[in-house]
């Protein structure tokens, strides 16, 4: 992990509403549970995740939705990285 200082004025907009992406793995049987998740903070998104996959006995994936020149993408918060099937 890297930290350091930034300057706060290096970006140009923030939002305050987020779209989640979650990616429940099933290794056994090579498949996913996929869900959109929004009107909810990454704390209580996580929390949710951790819960469901722990009660479905799968790995998972949170991803924060993100718009970059006008196409849409997914960038990882926590969780499997890469191809879970791998």
């Amino acid at each position: 992990m890297h930290v350091r200082g930034v300057d706060p004025r290096d970006t140009t907009w923030e939002q305050d509403a987020a779209t989640y992406r979650a990616y429940f793995w099933d290794r056994s049987a090579n498949t996913s549970d996929d869900y959109e998740v929004t009107g909810a903070d990454v704390e209580e998104v996580l929390a949710w995740a951790r819960a469901k996959a722990e009660e479905t006995n799968s790995a998972y994936t949170l991803y924060v939705r993100v718009t970059d020149e006008g196409k849409p993408g997914l960038v990882r918060l926590s969780g499997v990285a890469g191809d879970p099937f791998a």
